[in-house]
């Protein structure tokens, strides 16, 4: 009789703490949701040249993109690309740790943040490029993937909706990829290789990044005819409208703004002389090598020097030999009347921007565009 009048007692017991918990547990949920809703707040872009009323809680980049303002960002919006930097003048609260790395004495002086990690919990005030306004998400089809090298992917992909973009070659999308193998849906930069006049269609070059969720994606599950989402056009990397002597530098798939840009040159009957200087490693890091020899034959105004840095020497390569930046320096010992265009790793660009710089050539005339 005791042991029983005990275990009841322990059992009142048990089943009293469990109500409670679970009391305890639905106030503390009612009571975030009641801390949680920011009710409407106010985004103010531009000095009022568009305003949005929206409701408060999410970060600046995914709160813009569900309202169409697409902020360019190519890590998910984790802080760590810093490429969507925006200035908000009022009603972004402190900057975060996230911020802090990426963010110089300027920027900070004026007020410039990372819209991933900047919560709209109260009205907010912020300033952005106006291009930013014509970009648009897109809708495509896959028409064509073929490998180029074995850690190069092409891509040509149809638009469905819209079916037509305007860009300036040189610019660059940010393309969608879908969930797959524990994956969440990711965004990445990649700059279009096609011709602008090429309104129906997009054109990309994908180089493989171990453990790349994007890449992944689209080397092992993205097929012909699917359907593919990105958006854009974003960047300000173009030529300019001079008629100055150009210097391109790339290697990889840095090649797919080059390629539009010498395109899009021809296309429009511009008569710019010009080198492009294409680094690799060997003969199998190479690709459009045929395309661009032809085309080096088709115009006058352009010269194509390929140059391999880890080519055996017993090989059949007839071609240039060593690191790029020393076959620059070797070509191009006086550069003063020159501008250069390059794109790649930032290792190699800042390489490439002392070589030039020592060749006499102006930082300001030095335009790149560097992958994260």
């Amino acid at each position: 009789m005791i042991t029983g009048s005990i275990l009841i007692s322990v059992g009142i017991s048990v089943g009293f703490l469990l109500i409670t918990g679970l009391i305890l547990a639905a106030l503390l949920i009612l009571a975030e949701k009641k801390i949680l809703n920011y009710g409407t707040c106010c985004i103010d872009i531009n000095d009022s040249e568009r305003t949005l009323k929206i409701p408060g809680g999410g970060s600046l980049l995914s709160t813009l993109a569900e309202n169409n303002i697409f902020i360019p960002s190519a890590c998910g919006g984790r802080g760590s690309c810093a490429y969507c930097k925006v200035q908000v003048t009022e009603g972004g609260g402190m900057v975060s740790p996230v911020e802090e790395p990426h963010l110089d004495a300027e920027e900070r002086k004026n007020q410039v943040r990372l819209a991933c990690q900047v919560k709209v919990r109260k009205d907010i005030k912020i300033c952005v490029p106006k291009e930013l306004f014509s970009v648009r998400k897109y809708h495509g089809r896959l028409l064509h993937k073929r490998p180029l090298t074995y850690d190069i992917m092409e891509l040509r992909i149809e638009l469905v909706l819209p079916k037509t973009i305007d860009f300036v070659a040189g610019q660059y999308v940010q393309l969608e990829s879908e969930e797959y193998g524990g994956h969440d849906r990711v965004m990445r930069a990649y700059s279009m290789a096609s011709l602008p006049s090429d309104k129906d269609r997009v054109e990309l070059m994908v180089r493989k990044v171990p453990s790349g969720i994007c890449t992944g994606w689209v080397f092992e599950h993205l097929r012909e005819g699917q359907e593919v989402t990105f958006s854009g056009p974003y960047g300000k990397f173009h030529i300019s409208g001079t008629n100055t002597e150009i210097v391109f530098i790339a290697g990889g798939s840095g090649m797919a703004p080059i390629w539009g840009m010498l395109r899009d040159l021809k296309e429009r009957g511009i008569v710019r002389k010009s080198t492009y200087f294409f680094g690799a490693l060997t003969q199998k890091d190479l690709f459009f090598v045929d395309e661009l020899t032809k085309f080096q034959q088709e115009v006058s105004w352009f010269r194509f020097v390929p140059a391999l840095s880890n080519e055996p020497a017993e090989s059949d390569w007839k071609g240039e030999r060593g690191l790029i930046t020393d076959v620059v320096a070797r070509y191009m010992s006086d550069c003063s009347n020159h501008e250069a265009y390059l794109c790649g790793s930032p290792g190699m660009i800042d390489a490439c921007i002392k070589v030039l710089k020592k060749g006499g050539m102006t930082e300001d005339r030095i335009f790149y565009d560097k992958f994260a």
